[in-house]
């Protein structure tokens, strides 16, 4: 892996003078009503695929429907087509797992057919974070390292795992992008010497690793809108303002809080301060909802759902709709109600290739994934 500090310092300067500006005192807009469910939206069906899981993090489908979770204390589970669940067996014996951080995003290979390669976000005990690539058995019985890390070096927080990221998702352009967390240390985010507080661009090949935005808290989801290369990233505000924000190159989206050399979590997530800091494309004022994983959804049979991005809930424990328009302005919003207030803690929800919606609980260790189908 080859870390390169000039070119992102190249990125906050080019943030500085490109990036959209925001006027002094700008906060994001303030979310519009909920709307409720959108007319000709279908009503959803929603099964337990797997229980028993403990604080699972992230779920992938692989071309042949086997879904794969992982859990944050540690561990791979295979839902396989016929429906069994089964462990896949992975060496975590050097796992940090504390408080946020341990195992959390999940990424397959675009070409999973054929390399059998999986990518994950790793607490290790070394006192980073790490991106490992595995490969995983056609039989889906283990998974063994094969890149270990392939990125390495993003900070975690020893003292308390508190805000580790870390989410991983694949480019349209085929490079693997990586949310990182700022580990509650304020000056990271804006620290072009650190790879917290960041979204990266990494080859999955090689590891080489550069940083795409800067200026975040807790990126903890990533999602990449159909047909149109736009990368929405998710993450956690202070006191108030979750965000959801469109990403452009170089941009730096305004998280600041070095107050004196402390954490000062009282600033605004965009701080008008930070020239060309770029506000939020949705933010969720008072109170927070503990915004988390995301995906949109595509496919005819979704109805009036399709091209809404959902993002997880953990805090009002439920999936948010956003639907925005071609630029990324949020135009509507409401509650998913099949899933509002009635499985706990959403972790994360992700479209799988075979159309279908799959959510993962966080509430415990009798955890549960979640299969969503429209059923009229």
């Amino acid at each position: 892996m080859r870390i390169l500090p000039g070119l992102l310092a190249a990125a906050l300067l080019t943030a500085a003078c490109s990036a959209t500006e925001s006027e002094p005192g700008l906060r994001p807009p303030e979310p519009p009503a909920s709307t409720g469910t959108p007319t000709g939206a279908p009503e959803l069906g929603v099964e337990v695929v797997a229980d028993g899981l403990d604080h699972p993090w992230d779920v992938v489908q692989a071309p042949d429907g086997t879904l794969l979770v992982d859990e944050r204390s540690g561990g791979f589970t295979a839902v396989l087509p016929d429906g069994s669940v089964q462990e896949v067996r992975a060496d975590f014996g050097d796992l940090f797992a504390d408080g946020e951080t341990g195992l959390m995003g999940l990424a397959l290979d675009p070409a999973f057919e054929e390399n059998r390669r999986l990518y994950s976000c790793k607490g290790d005990q070394d006192g980073s974070i790490g991106v490992v690539a595995w490969t995983v058995a056609a039989d889906w019985s283990s998974a063994t390292r094969v890149a270990d890390p392939l990125v390495g070096g993003l900070p975690l927080n020893e003292r308390s795992g508190r805000h580790g990221g870390c989410r991983l998702e694949f480019a349209p352009d085929g490079d693997l992008l990586i949310g990182t967390g700022d580990t509650a240390t304020g000056t990271v985010p804006q620290d072009p010497d650190s790879l917290g507080g960041k979204v990266l661009r990494a080859d999955p090949g090689t590891g080489e690793v550069t940083v795409w935005t800067s200026g975040h808290r807790n990126v903890q989801g990533l999602a990449v809108r159909p047909g149109s290369g736009q990368v929405y990233a998710v993450e956690h505000g202070p006191d108030r303002d979750d965000e959801v924000n469109l990403l452009a190159d170089g941009a730096n989206y305004g998280w600041d809080p070095d107050g004196d050399g402390s954490y000062d979590e009282s600033v605004p997530m965009t701080d008008p301060e930070i020239p060309g800091a770029v506000p939020a494309v949705w933010a969720s004022g008072v109170p927070t909802l503990a915004t988390s994983g995301a995906t949109f959804v595509a496919g005819d049979e979704w109805g009036a759902y399709e091209g809404l991005l959902l993002v997880a809930l953990l805090k009002d424990q439920g999936v948010l709709a956003l639907r925005l328009d071609d630029e990324g302005t949020l135009t509507e919003q409401f509650q998913v109600p099949e899933l509002d207030d009635t499985f706990g803690r959403i972790r994360t929800v992700q479209q799988g290739g075979d159309g279908a919606l799959y959510a993962v609980t966080d509430n415990g260790d009798d955890d549960v994934l979640l299969r969503i189908t429209p059923t009229g």
